[in-house]
């Protein structure tokens, strides 16, 4: 299969944000793309300052979803000049846990999969309105978490799913997150220099986490899509608008 620009080039640039990057390109299952510039995913955007503030103002903005705990915006800030947003912290997740405390003798990936299946279980609500938010704008809209990879990465592969794109495609964009897993860990390192990580392999993003998480969906509600429409109570009105928002005909 054909999965179109998967490329590391996907992510944009900035001094201090790691893991930014367009969502557009990606093929829907009725001929059309994902528009670009129209909806990014990051990590914190705490971490905004200086050139990365008029880099990420260029980009035209207007919709910004924090995905983290309100514990984290209070140790690690929100978007700067929040007021120029709309704004949204819809904490996903509800059973918080440390990364960097996995214990390295335990199958890390099938650990992850596992906290994602509580996000899907524990995070409906949250969910819901992220995903009525993008769809509604004003866009174009970002949504970000601590580091990009796992609470993004799982509302990424919501949206991407009722956008028509195809599993392997939102697995693949799972997957780039690794492109940054160096600098997550120097970055936790430099946060923590108190502090021993005990896993080793802090912030990666493998294909097979995705996977998992897929197949979890998939064998307890359905599919994805049932998952969405019966759980989250994604209805057909959400889902067209997200579609005529967001795709577009041009290759």
């Amino acid at each position: 299969m054909d999965l179109g620009p998967v490329t590391a080039t996907r992510h944009i640039e900035f001094e201090r944000l790691r893991n930014f990057r367009d969502l557009g390109g990606y093929r829907a299952d009725d001929g059309r793309t994902v528009a670009y510039g129209v909806l990014y995913r990051s990590d914190s955007l705490g971490k905004l300052r200086d050139g990365d503030w008029d880099r990420f103002l260029a980009l035209g903005i207007r919709t910004v979803i924090d995905l983290r705990y309100p514990w984290e915006i209070e140790a690690s800030s929100r978007v700067p000049e929040v007021e120029r947003f709309t704004y949204a912290n819809l904490s996903i997740e509800h059973r918080a846990y440390d990364q960097a405390e996995i214990d390295p003798d335990v199958d890390p990936w099938r650990y992850l999969a596992d906290r994602f299946a509580e996000v899907a279980e524990d995070g409906v609500g949250e969910i819901r309105q992220a995903i009525e938010l993008i769809a509604e704008g004003p866009g174009p809209t970002v949504f970000h978490c601590a580091s990009g990879k796992d609470r993004t990465g799982l509302l990424a592969a919501l949206v991407l799913t009722l956008l028509g794109v195809s599993e392997e495609q939102i697995v693949a964009d799972f997957a780039l997150t690794d492109v940054a897993a160096v600098q997550l860990r120097a970055d936790w390192e430099a946060a923590h220099p108190d502090r021993t990580m005990r896993w080793p392999s802090y912030g990666r993003a493998p294909a097979q986490i995705m996977e998992l998480v897929i197949a979890d969906l998939n064998a307890n509600y359905g599919s994805m899509r049932d998952y969405l429409e019966h759980e989250v109570r994604i209805t057909d009105e959400i889902t067209e608008r997200l579609r005529t928002r967001l795709l577009t005909n041009a290759s």
